[in-house]
């Protein structure tokens, strides 16, 4: 991980980014996104996939799952807002979403 991707991101360079991203915005101070699967089990399959790459990056979203939607809410608690590393996991679960055909 360099130095710009773990220290918190200015309100510019977070506009910025979020330009790269699928459906994400900053909600409550956190980069935000609701995916809606086919089903349950995509939606937790989904969930276990992502679950591989969120553990190599060490760094965990906060994530709520009702049948078929999943809510994902992305900061670096320990710098107190949005760091390069919470675009880097949106960018990677996009990866994995595609795979899902998620909305």
């Amino acid at each position: 991980m360099s130095d710009d991707e773990w220290r918190k991101y200015s309100a510019a360079e977070i506009n910025d980014h979020l330009t790269k991203l699928n459906n994400w915005k900053v909600e409550k101070g956190k980069l935000h996104r609701e995916l809606k699967f086919r089903n349950f089990e995509d939606a937790l399959a989904f969930m276990v996939r992502a679950s591989l790459e969120i553990s190599k990056m060490d760094h965990h979203p906060e994530w709520f799952n009702v049948y078929d939607r999943i809510t994902i809410d992305l900061v670096s608690h320990d710098l107190g807002g949005i760091s390069g590393y919470d675009f880097l996991l949106a960018q990677k679960l996009d990866e994995i979403v595609k795979t899902f055909m998620a909305k």
